[in-house]
């Protein structure tokens, strides 16, 4: 790998380490700190001319070639081949309504080059996450119910095959490729920027509110029968919180078990607060606030960490949730249970997840109608057998609600077992097998559980 090593340092403006450099720690790091990539290569690119070049060494010396941004998906080591790293490819221009993003991109600076002119993109809920990598995977956001998923918002992806080839791929050239990355997220080229369309929206009325332990239940059903009727200009989610007993924690709900609730409404104030108002009256809220806002702040909805952390989570979509649904899941998830488990979030899907692009895409799990998601102590001890074994005792119950069908971004490490298969029906399944080999016909791009 010292050859390859010394031939990219040719080709590329952006660092080259091996493992024994100084520097290859701090290159090869993503958000997760409880995953420790040891590629035999670690690159930074600067350019789509370099990513080329990178793709084209490699591909001539067979080896893999791997792509990290922020790392939040990174629930898998990396053990070898080239992981290239496009950080320093960071710029995001705005044009009309489009805005062209490169690879390296976070979220928070194209919301805040959009906020400059009265426009926003459909993101994910953290504005940490790396816009690519996110929307490869089609995106669950907190306004996903009223604009779709975030893929869907794509225009256009500039893309380095694994013949080491730069295309175009839009609704005219290269459609295949396009349909592929709208949803099929890995194993389909190195994508070095894309074209994302915005939306015209200056405010939402949102926020967040906690609830204690004795009100888990009461919101929880009330949350639950509330989301059967609200339109789809609701966007919303709640989420069970075991917090831990730290200064930095506001008091109210240090070292407490409480329920959040998660709210974003596009549209008239007033409707919203007005169809608000069920959630407000089904408990007593001891911290948090729900009200109109600069849509630039929808970020702080959630308010995910923005540091990198040990990360754990487990996820699965749900076919439905009604009153029993919600009765089960306080019995084996609520305050009266000892869990090594931190979160444990439903979020309310259908409205326009449910509605695919005119031109179709690949994105899978449309069909679900809450998501949830468990995220455990973030304490690496755990994560091998602790932590599995808490969020099956979990699931188990909850099997009756459980769809058969998942979306990938939520898979983490496609570990556990037919996760994979479950991300996409089976004719988009094959056909993303079909597209991965037209334009990576010598697997460049490992994808995949055995990967």
């Amino acid at each position: 790998m010292g050859a390859l090593a010394e031939q990219l340092r040719g080709v590329v403006r952006g660092p080259v380490f091996g493992p024994e450099d100084d520097g290859f720690a701090a290159e090869v790091a993503g958000f997760n700190l409880a995953v420790r990539h040891t590629p035999e290569v670690a690159v930074g690119i600067t350019s789509e001319a370099e990513a080329a070049a990178v793709v084209r060494a490699a591909a001539d010396s067979g080896t893999p070639v791997r792509v990290l941004a922020t790392g939040h998906g990174s629930a898998r080591a990396i053990e070898d081949g080239v992981l290239v790293t496009t950080a320093r490819m960071a710029n995001v221009t705005i044009d009309g309504r489009i805005a062209h993003i490169e690879a390296g991109c976070r979220w928070a600076e194209v919301v805040a080059a959009a906020a400059e002119h009265g426009l926003a993109p459909i993101t994910g809920a953290s504005d940490a996450v790396g816009c690519i990598g996110y929307t490869l995977g089609g995106g669950l956001g907190p306004l996903s119910r009223t604009y779709g998923v975030s893929s869907d918002w794509v225009r256009g992806f500039r893309v380095v095959t694994g013949t080491g080839e730069v295309v175009t791929a839009n609704a005219d050239e290269n459609p295949d490729l396009f349909w592929a990355l709208r949803g099929g997220k890995g194993g389909l080229g190195l994508v070095t920027s894309m074209d994302f369309e915005l939306v015209e929206l200056t405010s939402l009325y949102g926020g967040s509110l906690f609830f204690g332990a004795d009100d888990i239940a009461s919101v929880l059903s009330a949350w639950l029968e509330w989301t059967r009727s609200v339109p789809e200009t609701v966007n919303s989610s709640v989420a069970i919180l075991r917090l831990p007993p730290l200064d930095a924690i506001p008091e109210p709900i240090r070292g407490q078990t409480t329920l959040t609730v998660r709210y974003a409404f596009v549209g008239d104030p007033a409707e919203g607060e007005r169809l608000f108002q069920p959630i407000r009256d089904a408990g007593t809220p001891v911290l948090g606030g729900v009200g109109e806002m600069p849509a630039r702040d929808i970020a702080l909805i959630h308010n995910d960490p923005k540091d990198p952390l040990p990360a754990w989570d487990r996820a699965v979509l749900l076919a439905e949730a009604g009153a029993d649904f919600a009765t089960t899941f306080v019995d084996v998830a609520g305050p009266g249970r000892q869990l090594p488990l931190v979160a444990l979030e439903l979020r309310h899907l259908g409205g326009a997840v449910h509605r695919d692009v005119p031109e179709g895409s690949a994105v899978g799990g449309r069909g679900g109608a809450y998501s949830l998601v468990i995220i455990g102590v973030p304490d690496p001890a755990l994560f091998a057998e602790v932590l599995p074994a808490a969020a099956d005792g979990v699931l188990a119950p909850l099997a009756p609600w459980i769809s058969p069908e998942m979306t990938v971004n939520f898979a983490g490490g496609l570990s556990v077992h037919g996760v994979y298969e479950a991300c996409w029906p089976a004719e988009t399944l094959a056909r993303l097998t079909e597209v991965r080999t037209a334009y990576d016909p010598d697997a460049v791009f490992p994808y995949g559980p055995r990967s």
